[in-house]
């Protein structure tokens, strides 16, 4: 094992700009400097890519992830897309093929041939058009790993965020503001930061409702589901602060008074971060036994095929993992 990580890159939908941003990215040197990634994906995709944003090096096929050699693009083809595709459409042949990159990236990184999974972007439409049937990435590394107890956590500037719920209707997301699940995410919050380096965490959760409640008089989920959770996780011993009114809890965040911060549901997590970061934004799937960072963005159809998507997400979801590694050997 040499200090840098060998890293598996899933180059996401062939119809998406997911593999010009993997080429993009392996081609900055600081890449090959702090990892040695291998790309899973299809031959014949990489190549297409490849006349699109020309790499400095050249494509070398493997078979295993301990066959890379620095200098060149290691690639494991799984050969599983047919000769023909269109950018920027949603096609079940991509989302079939998309996932089966993930599954063989996860297979290695479950039998320890690789330290961690960076994935390209997905289309879960075409996924779906493909009969494959899953809410997101997250719920997808969630069950190949057989994880109960997992969370999405988002990085981007100076602000982390760690979902109760995800990607469920609103309806369905007030509803699982339960005590059981928001103590499991402080927790996993407490778990990430430390395995971030830093030695006592200080949490701040954010409340459901409006005021975080009001003492009740805005909603009472605050009293009988976040309040016992945030009591519960200081008697084991976590710095957390909270429920911390919604509207305010980010601006404290990013001002240095909390490391991470626990939101009840999707957009209260997404668009505060994504209004400071859009494109260095990265999502960590944290509680499932391996490592797993992504790009925090979609297919970007509108810029598939013309090489001018931005790969910030990429270098940052890269230089995530590599910090996650480290600290997890």
């Amino acid at each position: 094992m040499t200090d840098r990580p060998l890293l598996g890159f899933t180059i996401g939908d062939p119809s998406g700009a997911g593999p010009e941003i993997c080429i993009k990215a392996l081609n900055k040197p600081e890449v090959s400097q702090i990892c040695r990634p291998v790309l899973y994906g299809d031959e014949k995709v990489l190549r297409r890519a490849m006349k699109i944003v020309p790499p400095r090096m050249e494509l070398r096929l493997i078979k295993e992830p301990q066959d890379y050699k620095d200098g060149y693009m290691n690639l494991i083809s799984l050969d599983n897309m047919p000769d023909q595709w269109e950018f920027a459409k949603v096609q079940a042949s991509c989302g079939k093929a998309a996932f089966e990159f993930i599954v063989r990236a996860v297979e290695d990184a479950k039998a320890k041939k690789i330290e961690g999974v960076v994935t390209g972007p997905i289309n879960k439409e075409a996924m779906n058009a493909a009969g494959i049937h899953y809410a997101g990435m997250t719920e997808i590394f969630a069950d190949l790993t057989g994880t109960k107890d997992y969370a999405m956590l988002l990085t981007g500037g100076p602000l982390k965020v760690i979902h109760v719920s995800t990607h469920v209707s609103m309806k369905q997301a007030i509803e699982r503001v339960k005590q059981d699940r928001v103590l499991r995410v402080i927790k996993l919050a407490n778990q990430a930061m430390r395995e971030l380096g830093v030695e006592k965490p200080k949490i701040g959760v954010a409340g459901l409702n409006a005021h975080a409640g009001e003492n009740g008089l805005f909603g009472d989920e605050e009293l009988k589901e976040v309040i016992p959770a945030i009591e519960a996780a200081r008697t084991e011993g976590l710095d957390v602060t909270g429920p911390v009114p919604p509207d305010t809890v980010f601006l404290k965040a990013v001002k240095g008074m909390f490391d991470i911060v626990v939101v009840m549901y999707h957009d209260q997590g997404h668009i505060p971060l994504k209004l400071l970061d859009f494109m260095g934004g990265v999502n960590v799937t944290v509680g499932i036994p391996i490592l797993r960072t992504s790009v925090d963005h979609g297919t970007v159809f509108g810029k598939a095929g013309k090489g001018t998507a931005d790969e910030s997400s990429m270098i940052k979801a890269i230089e995530l993992a590599v910090q996650f590694a480290k600290h997890r050997r």
